[in-house]
């Protein structure tokens, strides 16, 4: 309703607008022929008084064109009636072109007003004079302001799409590379035992397709915010967190990596944004692991603090030794390694993952999604080789002091 209204309520103000301002200004003429009979009031006077009214209906759509005809026809009118002091559509115009142009254009249109002000020297005071001219400089202030609102709107909504747009691209990331590095992983593994442990390969088949439904379920979430139509979708389907935790781990022990989960402290409530982003920050972590190390076994330790939700995710696979990363550098090192090759794993079933070591997921933009992930909680986060080998994920998550509590995992 009110979207409607303002439909029809603009134009209907314009064209009011016109009416008034142009009976207006054929009033003045015809009092100021009254007065002087002088033929040529009616002969310019009246046209040109009349088209720069009705010219002023088209000011927001043709700025430039609008403000050129009302100073035209406020010149004329200057000239053929002194006592009209101010050129009211002009002023009007100036409103409308500065709103909608840069300053580089607004401002040599104020110039121009501002010599058509200097006519009244010639008729009026001087303060009237310097009164219309500051009236003009108000005018034009006036649409400037107008002008720099709407480009911070636009800026702030450019920002919104952007950030958005990342927001997505993060997710899709997260989601199609954790399940496909685990579908290619379990096909491997399928593929290795499926003569001597059809068991173990029909396993790692079902897991599979699992995962495989589980990751289109995922980016259908995620791709019907953008999608035509969308409204139709359920894009506000909750997002994954860390009950789900448990599910991450499920593909890997199905191809043979042994991945344990401890919970410390209390378990409860989280904000939503510390939630999805703790989830994708251990899924990120297991998926380097199963990629990119020769892992046997990882350990993911979720604490809960009063103030912190810590995360902890180690595994036994390649490490340099000694030292670790005190906080994330800006680039990481990429892998070589064309992809993970499967090899048996140590109990003859499925395969582990041989690669070139944790920190190199993705061509680092795993980890780049880690750290913004962290950064945009304002945590900390760590990783680096293990003393005694292998590699670590180390994430500090601050929690508001209300986030409620729960039973714990």
């Amino acid at each position: 309703m009110g979207g409607r209204r303002r439909g029809w309520l603009r134009p209907a103000a314009d064209v009011v607008l016109v009416v008034v301002l142009g009976l207006f200004l054929v009033a003045v003429v015809l009092d100021e022929h009254d007065r002087t009979r002088a033929p040529l009031l009616i002969l310019l006077g009246l046209p040109f008084g009349v088209g720069q009214a009705v010219a002023l209906y088209w000011r927001r759509a043709r700025p430039v064109a609008v403000f050129a005809a009302a100073l035209v026809g406020g010149l004329v009118l200057q000239l053929l009636v002194p006592t009209i002091a101010i050129p009211i559509a002009a002023l009007i115009a100036i409103i409308s072109l500065a709103a909608a142009r840069a300053p580089a254009l607004s401002l040599l249109a104020l110039l121009a007003l501002l010599g058509l002000c200097a006519v009244d020297f010639a008729s009026a005071s001087r303060e009237d004079t310097y009164f219309v001219m500051v009236v003009s400089v108000a005018a034009w202030a006036i649409g400037e302001i107008a002008r720099n609102r709407r480009v911070a709107i636009e800026g702030e909504a450019r920002r919104a799409v952007a950030e958005e747009r990342s927001r997505i691209a993060r997710e899709i990331h997260d989601v199609v590379a954790h399940s496909v590095s685990v579908i290619i992983v379990q096909a491997a593994a399928a593929d290795d035992v499926f003569d001597t442990r059809p068991d173990q390969a029909r396993k790692a088949l079902r897991s599979i397709e699992t995962t495989g439904r589980d990751a289109l379920a995922e980016l259908r979430r995620l791709l019907a915010v953008v999608r035509p139509g969308a409204e139709d979708a359920d894009p506000l389907r909750p997002q994954p967190g860390l009950a789900r935790v448990d599910e991450l781990a499920e593909p890997l022990r199905a191809a043979g990596l042994d991945v344990t989960i401890h919970t410390r402290g209390t378990a409860r409530p989280l904000p939503a944004g510390v939630d999805v982003s703790a989830y994708r920050i251990v899924g990120e972590a297991l998926t380097n692991a199963l990629r990119h190390a020769h892992a046997s076994r990882v350990e993911v330790t979720l604490t809960y603090t009063a103030t912190t939700l810590d995360l902890d995710i180690a595994d036994d696979g390649v490490g340099t030794g000694g030292g670790h990363h005190d906080s994330v550098p800006s680039t990481m090192p990429s892998s070589r390694s064309g992809g993970a090759a499967a090899q048996p794993g140590r109990d003859g079933g499925a395969p582990a993952v041989t690669a070139a070591g944790l920190g190199v997921a993705g061509g680092g933009h795993g980890i780049i999604g880690m750290r913004e992930r962290t950064a945009m909680l304002g945590g900390s986060l760590d990783i680096g080789p293990r003393d005694d080998g292998g590699f670590r994920v180390r994430a500090s998550l601050p929690l508001p002091a209300d986030t409620g509590r729960g039973a714990g995992r």
